[in-house]
């Protein structure tokens, strides 16, 4: 799996739409649509906002392990 499709599962599992998810970490929800896209991807600092926002570890966001 990649980091794009990981996002995105996450996302979908958490019941957030594109546009939450952007407003919770302070991005646009285009934003969040090229992550998930595989367009561009986040700094280090989104990624750690992300891992609180879906408690799970960076290293399981940028695809490094399958353990949350």
């Amino acid at each position: 799996m990649e980091f794009s499709e990981r996002v995105k599962a996450l996302r979908r599992e958490s019941k957030l739409s594109q546009a939450e998810l952007a407003e919770q970490i302070g991005v646009s929800q285009q934003c969040i649509s090229e992550w998930e896209r595989g367009k561009t991807e986040p700094t280090l600092t989104f990624i750690v906002k992300l891992s609180d926002i879906f408690n799970v570890s960076a290293d399981y966001i940028v695809c490094r392990t399958n353990h949350k």
